[in-house]
């Protein structure tokens, strides 16, 4: 006979530490767990990066974590098999592809979503074991050139400044960065930098007045590409003005004659007339540049994103040397970077061009001192192709295989249609992901099923230079391996050694005992004073700033100290700049510029953010934006469904018209892919233009033309369960309760009930009704909302959180029914677009606060709530006050709640 185990049910509450997915602040975040299941996240307060803050995206990082478009096994051409099947068929397949036709004939695409301990497993293995340089990442797209500026200025990839440096400066110029929405951390210390400093002025200077604009004392709204022009201009001034640090200048660098010689053809006229802006905005720029006693160059894809990236970063690097604003409080130029590890795979080698740990790749000594740390049995010796290049040789038929890890290159790289015919004609594609669905998973013929956020453990590096650990908080999803294990796994049944590490501390280790092996002081990147870190110790490693050398004091990120820099000689060098415009160029066929760029609660190709509804209710939608002049001569209104035309491709949105856009000029976010919509990746239209040194698309300034789309039907469709759509157009919305269709077609369907049944297949109570604008049909299943249309000749918005609550009820009543049918929602639910995405507040609420005398957005807090969790959403609140509040206030007071 047997008992029941009478023992009392032992909860148990933990917590965990890990650091935010999303861009390269580098947040640090605390997780609750009750039984070891995640339940609450909030922001880290002790994290040097982020002091307790989180914006919107790492708020809702939780959201993102569930199972649904999970891999839950290897796939070969699609069909489940084992891991040793998959890792041995990687193999073998490598193994002949290298015998066949040499190890350039393989290569690796990877990503700053690795973790460094991934990135240098990759590293490793191709560049010392097949022995090609063919690895690059996609943070080619994001960096590379901000890379490049500063090793040809320093000598080495060393980001100067750390954030304490923009809560200490007198004059913040934001070039290039739209950090209200892209980096939103960063901009609340910002504001409170400026709040708590009277006297700091703030400076943005952008094609497109976005919502960073709200915090600037100046707004420079100069021609896309002109930003080389500009800081040429500026360093021109500090010399016609006495404003140069001739001491600083005459000891620690070199080549100043002849980019100051460069620099004397731009005048405040010249440069007013290339940047198109007016002559009085530009002396003023320049004059509180140079009368400012710090000033900091905060940049990002604006400046990167550029056939002339490279000239752009060493432009702006110029005038900081030329003024000696750098390696002091507050000082400095600041390129930002937007994945969580870009610097992390920057240090360990991860694009093309580089050996691990600040070495040269084509430099003999630095070959012989990594392959003799390594032990390999060979070494890269030159270059390998980049992000471009990489998919060029793919269709060229010189890549005949390559392993694509934690990145959508699909979406992400310029012309998407030359990607697509490369990765259809590769003789083998390998991905490594977390998600089961995606635009670059169609080609795969293994898919290899990674770990996920949550899941990893390892360190990243954020922009500062600092590292963190990002921890595990639940175990892989279905067997899913790390990165650096299936690697690890792969090469040696390739036959290596050196790759028996069973855990990431063990890849750490290495990495860190290779940036000290025979360095001698020569590079900053110097990990040696956390070699020989215990188990517990890398468990519990706080973040931290590298240099971090033994026997020496921490230095709290100081670099390059006593002016000394990472060159042969121990000087900076002044790079002589000629600014050159953007290469896709305007034509009366292709008349406007696309930009692109980010919105605020989504991040990338939507493979994470896109799983949250909170996150997908901000913008529901993807959009071009374009100006009133441009909107009104193609008789273009708000919402009316457009189409960008571009050599290379075609994307079809719906028009946003908005006199943030300079005539001639449209904007385009970054996110939407096949997995969201027909025809919306924005990525196509961009022609494979790079930067000749970095390598750097183009991806702001690409040649369109705009036209109306010709649609004669259009549906909104709301359905219980995800549907197949085949349309002209259409676009999906996820909501908690249904999935959203967006639907416009150029021929009409005539059966529209039979349409709807004939698509979703459900069996139910049907119901259609016809007005005069529209066809309205329901379907009742087991007495709830299970399908929602409405079909007309013309575009009709319908309130999603509206439906997406009917959808939520158990039973709906009649009068639910008859509101259905006639399409008209409760009042709750037309208050306008959401503004706050934690607390779901609307535009109507808050207007009519304004109106009532809410001026500022802490008061707009207090009494609705916005604005006081995450605070991403501040700079829209403060756009609202200003439309709105009439009684003439000029001051617009963005608080920011501690």
């Amino acid at each position: 006979m047997t008992t029941a185990n009478t023992s009392p049910t032992i909860n148990k509450t933990s917590l965990k530490q890990t650091t935010c997915a999303y861009c390269g602040v580098g947040c640090g975040v605390d997780i609750s767990l009750f039984n070891n299941v995640p339940t609450k996240l909030e922001g880290m307060r002790e994290h040097p990066a982020n002091f307790g803050r989180l914006c919107v995206k790492g708020t809702h990082l939780l959201d993102t974590t569930g199972s649904d478009n999970r891999l839950t096994s290897p796939l070969i051409n699609n069909q489940a098999v084992t891991w040793d099947e998959a890792t041995d068929h990687v193999a073998n397949k490598f193994n002949d592809i290298i015998q066949k036709h040499g190890p350039d004939a393989v290569a690796f695409y990877v990503s700053g979503q690795l973790l460094t301990e991934d990135y240098y497993i990759a590293n490793k293995l191709m560049k010392g074991y097949i022995g090609s340089g063919n690895i690059d990442t996609n943070s080619r797209l994001c960096m590379s050139s901000a890379v490049a500026g500063y090793k040809r200025a320093f000598g080495e990839d060393v980001v100067p400044c750390t954030y304490e440096d923009l809560e200490q400066t007198e004059l913040l110029i934001l070039i290039g960065s739209n950090a209200a929405w892209t980096h939103p951390v960063l901009y609340q210390r910002m504001e409170r930098a400026k709040q708590l400093n009277p006297n700091m002025k703030v400076v943005v200077i952008d094609p497109r007045k976005t919502d960073t604009a709200e915090l600037a004392d100046t707004f420079l709204n100069i021609k896309p590409g002109s930003d080389a022009a500009l800081y040429n201009g500026l360093l021109n001034y500090l010399n016609e003005h006495n404003h140069l640090d001739t001491q600083f200048i005459a000891q620690h660098t070199n080549g100043f004659e002849s980019a100051l010689q460069e620099a004397q053809k731009w005048s405040c006229e010249a440069v007013s007339d290339f940047c198109d802006i007016a002559i009085e905005q530009v002396t003023e720029f320049y004059a509180l540049f140079a009368n400012s006693p710090s000033a900091i160059s905060f940049y990002s894809m604006g400046i990167n994103q550029s056939s002339s990236g490279v000239d752009k970063c060493n432009a702006i690097i110029n005038a900081h040397l030329a003024s000696g604003k750098l390696l002091k409080p507050g000082n400095g130029p600041f390129s930002i970077t937007g994945q969580p590890n870009a610097m992390g795979g920057r240090e360990v080698g991860g694009l093309a061009n580089q050996l691990a740990a600040h070495l040269d790749i084509e430099n003999e000594t630095h070959q012989s001192l990594v392959q003799r740390f390594w032990l390999s049995p060979t070494i890269a010796t030159k270059a390998g192709s980049n992000a471009i290049d990489m998919f060029d040789e793919i269709a060229a038929g010189k890549i005949k295989a390559v392993w694509i890890m934690a990145t959508n290159p699909m979406v992400s790289l310029p012309n998407n249609a030359a990607i697509k015919k490369a990765l259809e004609t590769c003789e083998l594609v390998v991905v490594s992901d977390c998600i089961a669905k995606s635009d670059t998973l169609k080609f795969a013929d293994v898919a290899f099923p990674s770990t996920g956020w949550g899941e990893k453990n390892g360190t990243v590096t954020n922009s500062e230079r600092r590292i963190s650990r990002q921890r595990p908080l639940v175990a892989p999803y279905s067997g899913a391996k790390n990165d650096w294990q299936i690697m690890c796994d792969v090469a040696k049944k390739m036959g290596f050694e050196g790759f028996d590490f069973t855990d990431p501390s063990g890849i750490f280790e290495e990495w860190a005992q290779l940036t000290d092996f025979e360095n001698n002081g020569s590079r900053l990147l110097n990990l040696s004073g956390l070699v020989g870190l215990t188990q517990n110790q890398y468990d519990n490693l706080k973040p931290i700033m590298w240099p971090v050398v033994k026997n020496q004091p921490y230095k709290n990120g100081q670099v390059f100290t006593n002016n000394q820099f990472s060159t042969a000689d121990k000087k900076a060098r002044f790079i002589a700049i000629t600014p050159q415009l953007p290469v896709q160029k305007t034509s009366s066929d292709y008349p406007f510029v696309m930009n692109s760029g980010r919105i605020r609660d989504q991040w990338h190709t939507m493979s994470r953010t896109g799983k949250s509804t909170a996150l997908s209710s901000h913008i529901t939608r993807p959009y071009i934006e374009i100006n009133p002049l441009d909107a009104s001569k193609l008789a273009i209104k708000q919402n009316d469904l457009i189409s960008a035309i571009a050599q290379t491709g075609q994307v079809t949105a719906h028009a946003k018209v908005t006199d943030a856009m300079r005539k001639g000029e449209c904007f385009m976010p970054i996110h939407w892919n096949k997995q969201f919509a027909s025809s919306a990746t924005v990525s196509g239209l961009y022609q494979s233009v790079v930067d000749p040194i970095s390598g750097q698309a183009e991806c702001k300034h690409g040649a369109v033309n705009i036209v109306k789309a010709p649609f004669v039907q259009y549906m909104q469709l709301f359905a219980k369960n995800e549907l197949v759509i085949d349309s002209d157009f259409w676009l999906k919305v996820n909501a908690s309760n249904c999935f959203n269709y967006q639907l416009a077609l150029n021929e009409p369907q005539s059966d529209l009930l039979y349409y709807c049944q004939t698509l979703t297949g459900l069996q139910g109570q049907w119901s259609a009704m016809n007005t005069e604008k529209a066809m309205h049909v329901q379907c009742i299943q087991n007495d709830q909302l299970a399908f929602v249309g409405v079909i007309s000749n013309e575009q009709k918005e319908i309130s999603l959180e509206w439906i997406n609550h009917l959808f939520a009820e158990p039973l709906l009543t009649f009068t639910q029914l008859q509101s259905l049918l006639y399409a008209t929602p409760d009042e709750e639910f037309t208050q306008g677009a959401q503004v706050c995405s934690c607390f779901k507040v609307r535009e109507q609420p808050i207007i009519n606060a304004i109106k009532n005398g809410a001026n500022t957005v802490e008061q707009l807090g207090s009494e609705l709530k916005c604005g006081t969790n995450c605070g991403s959403c501040k700079t829209q609140l403060s756009q609202l006050i200003k439309q709105h509040y009439k009684a003439g206030s000029s001051s617009i007071d963005v608080a920011v709640v501690m």
